[in-house]
C-alpha cells in the first residue's frame, strides 16, 4: 500500500507537503487530493481583516481608570517633567480612594508635578525609585517615615522593569557591587524621630570571568502608566526623542499598560519601523490632555551675551571651579563617546579644543548631544540627565533608557566625568549622599560599573567647605563604586589612580606646592618624576 501524507498544518512548508501528496496520488490513482492551489488558498491566513473589531482607545483618563485598585504597583514612564503621563496622574489624584500605591519611576516628579501631586494627596504609600532630586516634600515623607523609599541605581531600575515585562525573574548586574545596595544597609522606612525603621535585603553575588556581580530581582507592575507621541487604536505607540525614557520598558511590563498619547491616529499612519511599543502590550489608550512642562530652561547665549557659568559660584570659587573644567576638557579624545554628570562636568564640553569630535551621550536617552537651545527653540522632549533643555546634533539617536544602560554596562562609553563628595586612595567614590540628605543615586552607579573600558574622571574641590579633605584613605560617605576612579582633577592638583597600588600626583596648579598638598589630603601618594604645571 502506497503511503499517504495526509493535510496537517504542522506536517511541513506547503511545497513540502504538496509533492508528498502527487507520489501518493502517482501510486494510487484512484486516491483523490485537492489542488496545489487549493491548500495554498486553505493555508493562507491574515489578521487584516479582524482589525477593524480591536479598538483600544476609551474616552478619557477617567474611564479608563474607573475599575483601578488600591494597593497595587503602579509603573509610572517619565524623566523629570520628560515624557511623565501627566493626564493619567492627574486622574488618579481625582480619585482619592486608590491609594496605598507602590510607584515605580525614575523620581517622584517635582511638587506639584508629575508624581509629586500623588505624593501630596498621600496615595503613594512605597516608592521605588532612582533620585529623589529636588523635590522636597519626597525627601521630607521619607525622612519622616512617611513613605518607604526603595531607591535603586538608575541602570538597574530600567533593567528590573525591562526584565519583568520579559519573563526574566531576576538577573547579575555590575551596577553597586560593594556599597549598601549589595550589601543590604539602606534605609527603607524611617521612624518618626529619623531613627531608622527597616532596611534593605542584602544581594547576592557570584563572580563571572573574575569579576563580581550583584543579583538584582525584576519589577513585575499590575498598572504601567505611558506617555507617547502617537498611538493607534491598535495600541501601538511611538515615542518622541528623549521622552522614550523609561516608557518603552515600563509599558512593556504591567498587567495593564494604559497610555496616554499627544496624537491618537489611524492604524498605517506609524511606520511599522517607527513602532517603539506594539500594540500587544498596551490594552488602553486615551487622549493625554496635559500640559507639557520643562523643569530647567537652559540656553545658547545669544550674540554678545556671555556662557552662563553660574553652577561655577562667584569669586575665587568660579575661579577655581573654571581651572578644573578646562583641566578635564583635555581628557577629551577624537572620537570618543562620553557621559557627563551634573554640575561642573557639563561646562567641560565648553573648554574641548575645536578640533577635537567628541560623541555625547545622556543616560536618559541621547547619543549626539548638542548645545543647549537658543530661547523660544526649547523642546520639552529634549532634556539631558540635569533635566536641561538641549538640542541635538546631526547624527543623534534616542532610545529607551534600558538601552541606555546597557551601552554604558557594556563599557561602549570611552569617558565619563563626575562630580565627588569623596574618593579614596584606591579609588573608592562616594559622591550621592550626605548625612541628613537624600539625592539619590541616579545612573553613577552604572557609569563606574565597568573601570576596565569606561574611564572615570573626578572633578572636586579639594577640600570641603569647612577646609577637610575631600581626597581621604577611605572613603566616609556611602559608595557609590569601588576600585572605580581613574583620575581625580581638583583646583589644586591632578592626580592617577591606581586600583592596587593608589595615588600619584602628575600635576599642579599654579602657585601650588607638593607641601600644600600634602597638608590638605588625607591619603598618601607618590609624586611623578616628571610632575607638570597644571594646564
Amino acid at each position: 500500500m502506497a503511503m499517504i501524507s495526509t493535510y496537517c498544518p504542522r506536517a511541513g512548508p506547503p511545497s513540502l507537503r504538496a509533492t508528498s501528496l502527487v507520489l501518493s496520488s502517482k501510486l494510487n490513482p484512484s486516491l483523490h487530493f485537492p489542488s496545489t492551489a487549493s491548500i495554498m488558498v486553505k493555508r493562507s491566513f491574515s489578521t487584516a481583516n479582524r482589525q477593524h473589531t480591536i479598538n483600544k482607545i476609551w474616552p478619557s483618563a477617567d474611564a479608563a481608570l474607573e475599575n483601578m485598585q488600591s494597593n497595587t504597583t503602579l509603573l509610572a514612564g517619565g524623566f523629570g517633567l520628560s515624557g511623565v503621563p501627566d493626564t493619567l496622574i492627574n486622574s488618579v489624584r481625582a480619585n482619592p480612594q486608590i491609594k496605598g500605591l507602590t510607584a515605580v519611576s525614575n523620581n517622584a516628579g517635582v511638587v506639584g508635578g508629575g508624581l509629586g501631586l500623588l505624593l501630596e494627596s498621600r496615595q503613594i504609600s512605597k516608592m521605588i525609585a532612582s533620585y529623589v532630586g529636588e523635590n522636597k516634600l519626597f525627601e521630607k515623607l521619607y525622612l519622616n517615615g512617611e513613605i518607604e523609599l526603595e531607591l535603586t541605581p538608575q541602570g538597574t531600575l530600567a533593567e528590573r522593569c525591562r526584565a519583568g515585562g520579559a519573563g526574566i525573574p531576576a538577573f547579575y548586574t555590575p551596577a553597586a557591587f560593594g556599597t549598601v545596595v549589595q550589601t543590604g544597609e539602606l534605609p527603607l522606612r524611617h521612624n518618626s524621630d529619623g531613627s531608622v525603621q527597616s532596611y534593605s535585603q542584602p544581594r547576592d553575588v557570584k563572580v563571572f570571568k573574575g569579576k563580581s556581580y550583584v543579583m538584582e530581582e525584576a519589577i513585575c507592575g499590575d498598572y504601567a502608566f505611558v506617555k507617547a507621541w502617537k498611538a493607534d487604536r491598535l495600541g501601538n505607540c511611538m515615542f518622541r526623542y528623549a521622552a522614550q525614557n523609561f516608557n518603552g520598558a515600563m509599558g512593556r511590563n504591567a498587567k495593564e499598560t494604559i497610555v496616554e498619547a499627544e496624537h491618537i491616529v489611524e492604524p498605517g499612519d506609524i511606520d511599522p519601523a517607527a513602532v517603539h511599543l506594539p500594540g500587544i502590550y498596551v490594552k488602553k489608550v486615551v487622549q493625554s490632555t496635559a500640559e507639557k512642562k520643562i523643569e530647567k530652561f537652559t540656553f545658547t547665549p545669544e550674540a554678545g551675551e556671555s556662557a552662563d557659568m553660574s553652577v561655577l559660584g562667584k569669586g575665587d570659587t568660579a575661579n577655581k571651579r573654571q581651572r578644573i573644567v578646562r583641566r578635564a576638557a583635555k581628557e577629551f579624545k577624537n572620537g570618543m563617546y562620553a557621559n557627563l554628570g551634573i554640575g561642573m562636568p557639563m561646562l567641560a564640553p565648553s573648554f574641548v579644543d575645536p578640533n577635537v569630535s567628541v560623541t555625547l551621550q545622556s543616560e536618559n536617552g541621547i547619543l549626539g548631544l548638542g548645545p543647549y537651545p537658543m530661547k523660544g527653540q526649547e523642546d520639552p522632549d529634549l532634556i539631558n540627565a540635569g533635566k536641561e533643555t538641549v538640542t541635538l546634533l546631526p547624527g543623534a539617536s534616542c532610545f529607551g533608557s534600558d538601552e541606555s544602560f546597557g551601552m554604558i554596562r557594556s563599557g561602549r562609553i570611552d569617558l565619563t566625568i563626575l562630580g565627588a563628595m569623596q574618593v579614596s586612595a584606591k579609588g573608592d567614590l562616594a559622591n550621592w549622599m550626605l548625612p541628613g540628605k537624600i539625592k539619590g543615586f541616579g545612573g553613577a552607579m552604572d557609569l563606574v560599573s565597568n573601570p576596565q573600558n569606561t574611564k572615570v574622571v573626578i572633578t572636586m574641590e579639594h577640600v570641603d567647605k569647612n577646609g577637610r579633605p575631600k581626597i581621604l584613605r577611605q572613603c566616609e560617605f556611602p559608595l557609590t563604586g569601588k576600585a572605580c576612579v581613574s583620575m581625580i582633577i581638583t583646583d589644586l592638583a591632578v592626580f592617577d589612580v591606581d586600583f592596587t597600588t593608589g595615588l600619584t600626583l602628575k600635576e599642579l596648579a599654579e602657585g601650588v606646592t607638593v607641601d600644600e598638598v600634602r597638608s590638605k589630603t588625607d591619603a598618601p601618594f607618590t609624586v611623578a618624576d616628571n610632575l607638570k604645571k597644571m594646564l
